[in-house]
């Protein structure tokens, strides 16, 4: 099956809802002109219930399905938040503020999710119910989880949970997906190191941290490839390395910090512990002092193994070959708060080709319009089929 024929007279009014959200650009949990924009839209179309302020700005629609919205319920994602960064796409419709941009395409994901709604609610071909759930702070805030604590799961029914994401350099009518591991956890550690400044002149009279904390960085690269297995994924970068002021004064501390990945819960232990005996085995034979601060990020996006293969079937028709679906795709190192409904609701997250496009998070990304329909179609023909109207 292609994609649906009502969606191409729908595909400028999405378009337009799409390039709108993306001129007005907001992060984590700020998205309140988005989400005022998708409550209003979701009213006028006639979506049986709207809530707003779920998880702070996060809102949920409900569109019951012929026989009133008995039996099962399937709810359908869509992230609204864009990133703290300045666009440089030189578009007509380019982000109207500066230091946020859409760089990740949800701003094509929220419309796809507004424009599958709107079909539902048009055409009730299904049994059984179907929660919109359009979701703030994606990238950096764990808004799923806020969403999850607020009662998304409680206050609604949900059975199954299925979300979408555009891929850079896949063709529009292209998919790809796999059961289990598919994104990865995305933990991230500060260390500041206290040692002993004085005169760059006289080191031995110091405890230098710029060259303990050189030795950490070094000693951290050794993880992966000397502690975790070489059939295991994982990933520890050091991102930033702040310390002194001047070229004759050695400071008195450092402070450095990165990021673990893997795709493995007992991974992401050891590496995690490993991290830290590192960092204090360094320090302590230097004689400096050290602080060392772990954040939890996202778990890892797990997919489930049923519903990845059903959802591969239903990409299979709308691409229209399964030559088109990847449904055994290489696992990725970057992270998505979707794995937190993977824990707690069986489901499964796909991704969508974007055409020949920037990459997600740099500054030309343009989020490809042509991918509307192939979208909206997954989404309305997994609907269709997982609850048929009887």
């Amino acid at each position: 099956m292609p994609t649906i024929n009502r969606l191409a007279e729908m595909h400028d009014e999405i378009t337009a809802w799409r390039r709108d959200i993306h001129e007005h650009p907001e992060v984590l949990y700020e998205t309140h002109r988005t989400s005022a924009k998708v409550a209003k839209i979701l009213q006028e179309i006639g979506v049986d219930e709207v809530a707003t302020g779920i998880g702070h700005t996060g809102v949920v629609g409900v569109i019951k399905g012929r026989n009133g919205g008995a039996g099962k319920s399937i709810a359908l994602r869509a992230d609204m938040d864009a990133l703290p960064m300045s666009e440089e796409t030189g578009k007509e419709y380019a982000s109207q503020h500066e230091g946020a941009m859409h760089a990740c395409g949800h701003d094509g994901h929220t419309a796809m999710l507004l424009g599958t709604a709107k079909y539902l609610a048009e055409t009730r071909n299904f049994d059984g119910t179907v929660i919109l759930v359009f979701q703030p702070a994606e990238e950096g805030g764990a808004g799923a989880k806020a969403m999850m604590d607020d009662g998304l799961f409680t206050r609604w029914q949900v059975d199954e949970i299925y979300g979408l994401h555009n891929l850079p350099g896949t063709p529009i009518d292209q998919f790809e997906t796999r059961s289990g591991a598919l994104m990865a956890s995305t933990d991230e550690f500060t260390i500041t190191i206290k040692g002993v400044g004085g005169h760059a002149a006289y080191p031995h009279k110091t405890i230098d941290p710029v060259v303990v904390g050189s030795q950490v960085v070094s000693a951290l690269q050794s993880i992966t490839s000397r502690n975790v297995g070489p059939l295991e994924s994982s990933v520890v970068s050091v991102t930033f390395f702040n310390a002194g002021t001047a070229y004759n004064i050695i400071p008195d501390s450092a402070k450095l910090g990165g990021t673990i990945r893997t795709l493995n819960q007992d991974v992401r232990t050891q590496v995690a512990e490993r991290v830290r005996q590192v960092v204090d085995g360094v320090c302590a034979a230097h004689g400096a002092g050290v602080d060392f601060d772990f954040k939890d990020g996202y778990p890892t996006t797990t997919n489930h193994p049923d519903q990845t293969k059903f959802a591969t079937k239903i990409a299979a028709e709308i691409a229209g070959s399964v030559e088109k679906v990847d449904s055994n795709a290489e696992p990725t190192m970057g992270g998505e708060d979707f794995a937190y409904y993977l824990e707690e609701k069986p489901g499964a997250f796909m991704f969508m080709g974007n055409g020949d496009s920037a990459g997600l998070h740099h500054p030309k990304y343009d989020f490809n319009d042509e991918a509307i329909p192939y979208g909206c179609s997954y989404f309305i023909k997994l609907i269709e089929t997982a609850m048929p109207a009887a």
